[in-house]
């Protein structure tokens, strides 16, 4: 099950990432924001995950 979260994370991160560079791409700042807000999400659910186990 940790496994399957951290990969729904990491598929976040993509999608985030994914979402900046495209909109840098396409002049649109609020899919730069989004997709900063999926990747620092993505980031403390993977950290969460990480401290839950310890």
């Amino acid at each position: 099950m940790k496994y399957v979260l951290a990969l729904v994370a990491l598929l976040a991160i993509a999608i985030g990432v994914g979402g900046i560079l495209y909109g840098e791409a396409d002049d649109s700042p609020g899919l730069q924001l989004l997709g900063g807000a999926l990747v620092v999400g993505a980031f403390a659910f993977g950290v969460r995950i990480a401290r839950r186990d310890r």
